[in-house]
């Protein structure tokens, strides 16, 4: 007999970042008494202190609560609280593949922003029932006829039934209950044999992998052989349980519900997120729809300051990808900076969240290379190479073309700082494709630019623009041939392989300048002239020198004949001239700190 699945709600929460998410997840756990009022702290389901300071989800976090209806029935919620950034959208797809309905969240004083259209996308994507809330009603500046247009005109949702709520102070969050229960349809399930979809996971140093899944068929208990069908391997379950929001353990997961698997799951390796998990005995033949490999987008090198902290950035690099397993590394080794690892990320901000707890959770200080992303090279030959390291690229006279990453970018900005973004993204070898009025001070501007052109600095340019009023949003696109060339910088001939970069041909002098001149300022004076220089194979494209320290070697001389002083001026400029073709010359580690440091 099928277990009824009438009195469960499965449903996610999307809006764009800081328009009220976690707040409204608290006041829900507070109404469904999850939480004892005298344990509630603000944004409750971010349990990480970068989370809580930046105000951002960086991990999905599950809770299961129980609601006690008007019309008398007890319904079972379990919430998925997902990341609202877009380097996390794959997390954000797959959270929302375990629901049914989601909330859709919008700042009744800022309105639709770029990554609330986003999330909107790839829930319409789902087929989710979405139930539009209006946040933040009880600030003085909130514009609800407003905020109600825009959504009704950009993202096509009718807002006769919007619920306004004011997350901070409790009102109208019984209402949004009740439209959940009301609105947001039951699970369904359609096979006997059990399937779960893997949304979630993390290394806990004492049981293991720790499992999230939603139970799509069938049920899972203590002692069952369950075989993962994308990698095929096979384990045997220790516990099962739910959030409430601590973990507590079931003697079983049903049919509808979310929560915790753990197995005898010794890596974050062997589980992919999207994956579904059967039992042994009963196998699904049909997996859960969705499921694709996660690759790295952005790559930049990790190195310690102090080279004897290696061993201590290699056990916390191996620590964190236990916990994110779309974070991958490689060692690698540098003449100038020493041993350290290619690090990939799937975008800006998980590059920036990686580094920042590398320095603060195991206070390991790190210096990371100017971040790259992955070039398709294709040989002469038909061959065809990824390449996210610039050392690796073969001879230019071996390369056919080289293709990089492009993205699809939506920007909502103030009218009057439309000029002033367009030359922006000209800058950065963008193309604009549209332009849309959102309302009477606002625009949405759709463009395509190249994932390199962002990665060091142009989410700060784009903020400063606008005084903080722009929001950015971006998809990836695919890959589109380009003139791209491998720059180099040489100090007294040598490449200093740290500072090699791909760049597109027109930008390399720009770039190529400013690297010389901050390496100008920061490398110290020798006893002979140093030359710094950019080049593009043997072109040099920039120059700057280091000059040489002078010594009075006419002090001594007091008058007499002028071919004295001559003859001395002589020989120092022979002993300079043989100095300069024996003399090396050492970059101190305090250059490439501040001058790496500085790109980022």
């Amino acid at each position: 007999m099928p277990r009824d699945l009438s009195h469960i709600r499965n449903f996610s929460i999307i809006a764009h970042i800081d328009h009220g998410k976690s707040t409204l997840a608290d006041r829900i756990l507070q109404k469904t008494r999850a939480v004892e009022d005298r344990e509630l702290v603000e944004q409750m389901l971010d349990d990480m202190d970068l989370e809580r300071e930046r105000g951002i989800t960086i991990k999905a976090h599950p809770v299961t609560m129980w609601y006690d209806a008007k019309d008398g029935q007890k319904i079972q919620f379990n919430l998925i609280d997902t990341p609202g950034h877009v380097d996390f959208s794959y997390e954000v797809t797959r959270s929302l593949a375990g629901c049914e309905g989601a909330l859709l969240v919008v700042d009744a004083a800022q309105g639709v922003e770029a990554q609330t259209v986003a999330n909107v996308m790839l829930a319409m994507e789902q087929e989710l029932e979405i139930v539009p809330v209006i946040n933040k009603i009880d600030l003085p500046n909130a514009d609800l006829p407003a905020v109600k247009r825009q959504v009704e005109d950009l993202l096509a949702i009718p807002m006769d039934e919007a619920i306004p709520v004011s997350a901070k102070t409790g009102e109208g969050i019984e209402e949004m209950l009740e439209a959940i229960v009301s609105r947001i349809p039951p699970p369904v399930s359609e096979q006997e044999e059990t399937r779960a979809l893997v949304f979630d996971s993390y290394y806990d140093a004492y049981r293991g992998v720790v499992t999230y899944v939603r139970m799509v068929d069938g049920e899972i208990a203590p002692g069952d052989k369950i075989r993962m069908l994308a990698t095929g391997k096979e384990f045997e379950v220790k516990e099962v349980g739910i959030f409430a929001p601590a973990m507590q353990s079931l003697d079983k997961l049903e049919t509808g519900g979310t929560g915790y698997i753990i197995a005898n799951i010794k890596e974050s390796a062997d589980i992919k997120i999207g994956d579904t998990i059967t039992r042994k005995d009963r196998p699904a033949s049909v997996p859960l729809s969705g499921f694709q490999e996660v690759h790295p987008m952005v790559f930049c090198g990790v190195y310690p300051v102090d080279g004897s902290d290696y061993e201590k950035l290699k056990y916390a690099i191996e620590k964190l990808q236990l916990n994110d397993a779309s974070f991958t590394s490689v060692a690698e080794s540098s003449v100038a900076l020493g041993f350290g690892f290619r690090c990939g990320f799937l975008g800006l901000l998980h590059m920036e969240i990686i580094q920042e707890r590398l320095r603060r959770e195991y206070d390991v200080d790190i210096i990371s290379t100017y971040p790259g992303v992955v070039y398709e090279v294709y040989l002469q030959n038909g061959e065809k190479l990824l390449i996210d390291n610039p050392v690796h690229l073969p001879d230019p006279t071996t390369i056919d073309r080289i293709e990089e990453p492009f993205l699809r970018c939506t920007i909502i900005c103030p009218n009057e700082i439309i000029g002033d973004l367009m030359n922006l993204v000209r800058d950065r070898r963008g193309e604009i494709s549209s332009t849309e009025t959102v309302d009477g001070n606002r625009l949405i501007l759709t463009c395509h630019l190249p994932l390199n052109e962002i990665v060091i600095d142009f989410y700060d340019k784009l903020k400063s623009l606008s005084r903080g009023y722009a929001s950015f949003d971006y998809e990836y696109e695919g890959y589109r041939p380009n003139d791209l060339v491998k720059m180099e910088i040489l100090v007294h001939g040598e490449p200093v392989d740290a500072f090699a970069a791909i760049v597109h041909r027109e930008k390399a002098p720009f770039i190529g300048r400013g690297i010389c001149k901050k390496l100008r300022e920061e490398i110290p004076r020798n006893q002979f002239p140093i030359a710094v220089q950019a080049a593009i194979g043997r072109n040099i494209i920039a120059r700057e020198t280091v000059p040489a320290f002078r010594k009075d070697v006419t002090s001594r001389c007091y008058g007499g004949d002028i071919s004295r002083k001559r003859k001395l001026l002589e020989n120092q400029k022979a002993g300079k001239k043989k100095m300069k073709m024996v003399g090396k010359v050492n970059i101190p580690q305090e250059a490439f700190t501040k001058i790496l440091k500085s790109s980022d």
